[in-house]
């Protein structure tokens, strides 16, 4: 059984950092492209930020781009998300993504993905 952990999130002030972690489990799934995805209340899950599966490549969406660094470590099966210069529009459930198939790519799109976390809330006060 796949497990996605998301940890690390809460409430911090606009323009402070927060580092959000993905835990896999179960068929050691962080070697296979990941991503980062929110959602707003009342929203669809919206794209933040993927990564291939050896780290090599990274892909942001514009909103984060220059303030968010998705990374892995695949000895540990970890997945972050280091968040700087918060702002008080990133407030949203964070949710890890997992694909199921094992390639060179990125992936942007919700659907392309197989496996999701519980996801862990942010929130950026003014």
């Amino acid at each position: 059984q796949v497990q996605l952990v998301e940890s690390g999130g809460g409430l911090v002030q606009a323009g402070a950092s927060l580092t959000l972690s993905c835990a896999a489990s179960g068929h050691t799934r962080t070697n296979y492209p990941m991503g980062w995805f929110r959602q707003f209340p009342g929203k669809e899950r919206e794209f933040v930020a993927a990564i291939t599966s050896s780290g090599g490549s990274a892909y942001y969406a514009a909103s984060v781009k220059g303030r968010f660094t998705i990374s892995r470590d695949n000895v540990k099966n970890m997945v972050y998300l280091q968040m700087d210069s918060l702002k008080p529009e990133d407030t949203a459930i964070y949710y890890c993504a997992s694909r199921g198939i094992s390639d060179t790519f990125y992936y942007i799109h919700s659907h392309e993905y197989d496996y999701w976390g519980q996801g862990t809330q942010v929130t950026v006060s003014s």
